[in-house]
């Protein structure tokens, strides 16, 4: 990519946009456009096109998605297939039709089988049943990537789908309804040690393992992918993660120290844990030069940092 080439980031407010934003910002791509919800819907055919025929946009960074945690996926299914199937059928499509170089589509770790073997290569994809309370997002994923690779096929455009581990850092929703696991925990323990509550009590037993990447890391990653490889040398999807797991009740215990809450943490062990295990093989990105820079405690010092500063910036405009 050129430093003057037009890249249009679609999600540029959400977690992994404003990522890829900042990281694109520090190179001195300095020709960088994006949309708010005010100016046209994503999910409206007719108002995406009008915009990509309008701006022309060169590069294409699809981040827009709904996402959300166990309870959020599960309780609003239709929603979260009806939404990430029109974002992405929408951009995806407008990106052919308006001639766009390059597309990188950011898919999801949960498009893989609930019980693929571990770590998950990206082979494994549709080879077993998906894990039912996500299943919903997954299907919507697994469309994404294979519209990139049939437009490949067809028109040979030059679509590239990427699938990133559980993400997590600055600008995340911390929202305890809809949120993921992450921002989750920093704000229950947060409000548990600021209003002196005796115990944290989450959500199963705390036995599955999860590998978590910072957001950061990730957009340096997709960038690194835009600049240097096309379709051709990727093919359908390569995997983005660290390589290393924790399990819940190891991150929850590293949350809860970062945070610095003393109280005790209990388990509802009648609630969900969801997939047992999800570990990506990233040998593949590896071997194209790339890897995580942060480490897991780095990361969540970084995140925790950033959320105090969204409470004091909240507590101005209030």
């Amino acid at each position: 990519m050129k430093k003057d080439a037009k890249i249009y980031i679609a999600g540029y407010k959400g977690l992994v946009g404003s990522a890829i934003k900042r990281k694109l910002e520090e190179k001195e791509y300095g020709n960088l456009i994006y949309s708010d919800r005010g100016d046209f819907d994503l999910q409206r055919q007719v108002e995406v096109e009008a915009y990509f025929e309008k701006e022309r946009p060169e590069y294409v960074f699809l981040a827009a998605a709904r996402v959300g945690g166990i309870w959020a996926n599960n309780t609003y299914p239709a929603e979260f297939i009806y939404s990430n199937l029109s974002i992405e059928v929408n951009v995806i499509h407008a990106a052919y039709r308006y001639g766009v170089k390059k597309l990188l589509f950011l898919g999801s770790s949960c498009i893989y089988p609930k019980l693929a073997p571990q770590p998950m290569r990206e082979d494994c994809l549709l080879t077993s049943p998906l894990e039912p309370t996500n299943e919903a997002y997954a299907i919507a994923k697994i469309a994404g990537l294979k519209m990139c690779r049939y437009y490949n096929q067809q028109y040979q455009t030059n679509f590239i789908s990427v699938m990133p581990t559980n993400l997590y850092g600055p600008n995340d929703n911390y929202d305890l309804q809809t949120s993921h696991v992450m921002p989750a925990l920093i704000r229950r323990f947060h409000e548990a040690k600021t209003e002196g509550k005796p115990f944290v009590q989450l959500w199963g037993t705390g036995s599955p393992k999860r590998e978590f990447l910072y957001v950061d890391d990730l957009a340096d990653a997709v960038v690194f992918l835009m600049e240097k490889y096309d379709y051709k040398d990727i093919g359908e999807v390569i995997n983005i993660g660290v390589g290393e797991d924790v399990t819940i009740k190891e991150l929850a215990e590293m949350i809860k120290s970062v945070v610095g809450y003393e109280g005790e943490l209990t388990w509802d062990s009648t609630k969900p844990d969801g997939t047992p295990r999800k570990l990506l093989d990233v040998s593949r990105l590896k071997a194209l030069g790339w890897q995580a820079k942060h480490t897991l405690k780095e990361g969540i010092l970084k995140t925790y940092e950033s959320y105090l500063s969204e409470i004091k910036a909240e507590a101005k405009r209030i």
